[in-house]
């Protein structure tokens, strides 16, 4: 098996890439005490990016504001927020929201 180099230092390349912005801060703040309202602004960060990428492609598309009444996205997302917050499970959140897309792709 032939190994071309150009495709290693692309995967290389990669890999230094993926690991610094990783890695750097991790080693950087690890040295410090971080105050308290940094740690408690941080923990909301997580859901804020998963509600900024979830309310895009429920409530976008082509670039546009899509209509609501032809979305089946949105209306699949109304139970699996509901499954996600009674039962705080990810399994069955993803599960309620796939058998939800299902059901409304063959209804509609």
């Amino acid at each position: 098996m032939e190994v071309r180099w150009g495709i290693f230092l692309i995967i290389l390349g990669s890999a230094i890439v993926t690991f610094i912005p990783r890695v750097v801060p991790l080693m950087v703040l690890s040295r410090f005490e971080l105050p308290e309202w940094v740690i408690r602004w941080l923990n909301y960060v997580p859901i804020s990016v998963i509600a900024a990428l979830i309310g895009q492609e429920i409530f976008l598309h082509d670039g546009k504001i899509a209509s609501l009444t032809s979305n089946i996205e949105f209306f699949a997302a109304i139970p699996t927020f509901f499954i996600a917050i009674k039962t705080r499970s990810l399994l069955g959140t993803v599960l309620g929201g796939i058998i939800s897309i299902i059901l409304l792709s063959f209804l509609f």
